[in-house]
């Protein structure tokens, strides 16, 4: 488990799979054939040799002002998905977290930066024939915007055998249980942690800002899904709901990360994770902490 210190402001990465190796055409456009090796930065630590991408599936725990604040709860086991790799999983996440310290009825706080298939996983659990939330202790944050898009699909039916019923199996039980909270998308969590709204992958996207003691952080959520993006912030990714205004977000936070320096902490980088944003010509790179 990785740990940093921002200030006063503690956060852990608690893994549920990775890192995995990926093939570039998963997540853009019609990526050449060379375009990992075009950039061998990335290695070790984000690329293999046979040109394939390291990624990561995991949370972050912020401990800050006495609270501990979950951002994002990752695949969850049990799910249907069609998704071979994140099908009705049984892995050991939730021992893994108290292992770390950080028991789900120890969590205050659950913060999704968006609702996509592998952010609210952990949301819920099936027990007793329906699905119940995981942290009953807290109060799961959910960006009004990004809800209000995402709840103009549909209903399906409660039943745990349909497939990627997302906001079936792991959102609306949290809003039928009383547990969560609508917010905006600059909602400040604490003195020292704070949404920043960063849309176009979904129209109410989240990142978390953190500053402490003259210390500063940001956890990207999925306005980046892999360090390569550094260096090729223009290029399209298959699951951007807008394409051109989640590159119009990622050119802008680059530019601000590369200038104000703080410690970027990857939702799906694998480790070491965290890093800093650098200027490399007319684009970016990431240099590991």
């Amino acid at each position: 488990m990785n740990s940093w210190q921002i200030g006063k402001v503690r956060v852990s990465q608690v893994v549920e799979m990775g890192p995995v190796p990926t093939s570039p055409k998963f997540f853009f456009k019609d990526p050449p054939a060379d375009l990992v090796a075009r950039h061998a930065w990335l290695k070790p630590h984000f690329a293999t040799d046979e040109g394939r991408l390291l990624l990561s599936i995991h949370c972050f725990v912020i401990e800050s002002a006495g609270r501990r604040i979950v951002v994002d709860t990752c695949v969850g086991n049990d799910k249907v998905r069609q998704n071979p790799g994140w099908n009705q999983l049984n892995n050991p996440f939730l021992q893994n977290m108290t292992d770390a310290g950080f028991a789900p009825e120890t969590i205050d706080t659950v913060l999704c930066t968006h609702l996509h298939v592998d952010h609210v996983g952990w949301n819920t659990r099936w027990v007793g024939g329906q699905w119940v939330p995981t942290f009953a202790n807290a109060r799961y944050l959910f960006a009004r915007k990004e809800w209000e898009h995402w709840s103009q699909q549909p209903v399906q039916e409660h039943g745990q055998a349909e497939p990627d019923d997302i906001l079936g199996d792991s959102v609306r039980p949290i809003l039928n249980a009383g547990l969560a909270d609508l917010v905006e998308t600059d909602h400040r969590l604490t003195d020292e942690v704070w949404l920043e709204s960063t849309p176009g992958h979904t129209p109410g996207h989240v990142s978390v800002r953190i500053k402490s003691e003259g210390q500063h952080a940001v956890i990207t959520g999925d306005l980046m899904h892999h360090p390569i993006q550094c260096s090729e912030p223009d290029r399209i990714v298959n699951f951007d709901s807008d394409g051109e205004l989640a590159r119009t977000t990622r050119r802008h936070f680059l530019s601000c990360c590369a200038r104000d320096r703080p410690i970027v902490l990857g939702t799906h980088f694998a480790h070491p994770t965290a890093g800093r944003v650098v200027v490399a010509g007319e684009v970016w790179r990431f240099e590991v902490l």
